[in-house]
């Protein structure tokens, strides 16, 4: 497939497919600037039925398709290219709200302008064989951009009404989901969902260990489950052969290694209420319960892993309460009996059954570290997309630090050489329209505080500028020892925030999960 019939085939996807699409390219779209004659055939078939119905034809270009035959209206030769395109949009058609159509729109706008001096280049020399050197003046005079061209470059930000009505109506839903909807709960998903949307650039930063690496996994197993295409990078901080354990054991809730399939503490939202004896609506769920923590000081900051197992000991009826407006966050630990360690095939079976389950595309390169440029992320996405069409909307880096500086820029200072890089990573959100997530490290002064704050940054302070988004992971020893980790936003584009306010997460990484639950 060349090129052009590659873009082609994308550009009839993108009028199957997408509504949205449909909208920003219906009157540019010139269908003699298309040279294959079955993207010709479905375009203005989409484009007939969008003038009709003022929607993308989705599904019913089947049905099209099987009325021009009727007519014969399909000619012989184009029947089996137009089946063929067909055959490969299934998965389109179930996930089409995370149609990536902003970049196939950039993609398109920009081989019609090519097309348009393609056939202008055609035309003069065509004119010039037959010695009618006139009509090849004419045509190049007769050449100018179009109006909608000089719009897309440059507009006037108080004069095009569908301009500003765009601007407002555009809402980038998250292409990452994570919880919202517990009742009386201010959870995860509440505090940073707006952000993971397509064009943003997010970027998590905590200290050595603090588990970076599981938590990018779990925005790209989440990205996966919404229907995206995720394409992640691992720069270096592990091995294929331990990231691809690590994917495995996240699925299977349950550890490889002997050690941790023992008797396992995992943690659990509670209500501080509940466990106080002091729930102002009690419900069926609470029987007779006393006060976990009568006779003692209780203290949330000050809970410790042993006393919450003697509590548990101690109270084998209990059970944590989370399901009404006066929740207040709290924790409770539940015990896991021993498993089996988990093997490969057990593994493999949990990976097939979730790709099944979620029938998108995950790419997984790995690289030692210092080797992976931004030169050489951008070249594969280039490589997968013309040869697979696969356009990730999703891509996750692990992590930024330690990526190689590109060749033009080997010669800066490494603070620059940063700088330039978070440049270029946002630059990658932007002209691909897909959301970019990676982390990078605190700097030495985060080890002996609570909380990270802006002056922990590492190395250059400008990564903040560049970022839409970027959160803190927080947690000190007993924390980890409860599975317990909070989140704080260092800054937030567009939205208010405060950088004290902090989202506490559950987790246990010993069975690969980062996110169980969480409250503030």
């Amino acid at each position: 497939m060349t090129r052009d019939d590659f873009i082609e085939r994308r550009i009839v996807t993108g009028l199957i497919v997408s509504t949205e699409y449909l909208q920003e390219i219906y009157t540019q779209l010139n269908l003699a600037l298309l040279d294959a004659a079955p993207a010709k055939l479905i375009a203005g078939w989409c484009l007939e039925y969008f003038k009709k119905y003022n929607q993308a034809p989705r599904k019913d270009i089947e049905g099209i398709f099987a009325e021009k035959l009727l007519k014969d209206s399909v000619p012989k030769q184009r029947k089996e290219d137009i089946e063929e395109i067909l055959a490969g949009l299934s998965d389109e058609y179930e996930h089409h709200n995370q149609f990536n159509y902003t970049y196939l729109l950039d993609q398109t706008k920009a081989y019609l302008r090519e097309q348009r001096l393609r056939k202008l280049i055609e035309g003069v020399s065509a004119k010039l064989s037959g010695d009618s050197l006139i009509d090849a003046e004419q045509l190049i005079t007769s050449y100018s951009p179009t109006s909608q061209e000089e719009e897309y470059n440059a507009i006037d930000p108080f004069a095009s009404a569908s301009k500003i009505r765009k601007a407002f109506e555009e809402q980038h839903g998250p292409l990452i989901h994570f919880p919202t909807n517990l009742i009386g709960m201010k959870a995860l998903g509440e505090f940073w969902n707006d952000q993971l949307t397509r064009d943003g650039f997010v970027a998590i930063m905590g200290a050595e260990k603090k588990g970076k690496t599981f938590m990018l996994m779990e925005f790209a197993m989440r990205a996966m489950a919404s229907g995206c295409n995720v394409a992640f990078f691992q720069a270096g901080d592990m091995t294929e052969n331990q990231q691809l354990k690590r994917f495995c054991v996240y699925l299977a809730r349950r550890s490889d290694k002997k050690k941790y399939c023992g008797e396992l503490w995992l943690p659990e939202m509670d209500c501080e209420h509940n466990q106080l004896d002091s729930c102002p609506h009690p419900g069926t769920r609470r029987k007779e319960y006393r006060n976990l923590f009568e006779g003692e000081t209780y203290d949330a900051k000050t809970i410790t892993q042993e006393r919450l197992i003697k509590y548990f000991q101690e109270n084998p009826k209990y059970e944590p309460c989370r399901d009404c407006n006066s929740f207040k966050g709290a924790i409770w630990l539940r015990r896991q009996a021993p498993v089996a360690p988990l093997t490969w095939k057990e593994g493999y079976k949990k990976a097939q059954q979730w790709q099944k389950k979620h029938d998108k595309h995950f790419k997984l390169c790995t690289y030692p570290n210092e080797t992976l440029t931004l030169m050489e992320i951008k070249s594969l996405l280039d490589i997968w997309e013309k040869r697979e069409g696969f356009v990730p909307d999703v891509t996750i880096i692990d992590y930024a630090d330690i990526l190689a500086p590109d060749p033009d820029c080997a010669r800066l200072d490494y603070r620059h050489q940063q700088n330039k890089l978070w440049q270029r990573l946002r630059k990658l959100s932007q002209e691909r329209h897909n959301l970019v997530v990676t982390a990078t490290q605190a700097a030495a002064s985060s080890y002996k505080k609570d909380s990270l704050t802006l002056d922990d940054f590492s190395e250059d302070k400008r990564k903040y500028a560049h970022v839409t988004a970027m959160y803190g992971l927080n947690q000190k020893a007993e924390e980890k020892r409860i599975g317990l980790m909070r989140i704080n936003s260092m800054v937030v584009r567009d939205d208010d925030f405060i950088i004290s306010d902090e989202i506490k997460v559950l987790q246990r990484l010993q069975i690969g999960r980062p996110f169980l639950g969480s409250f503030r």
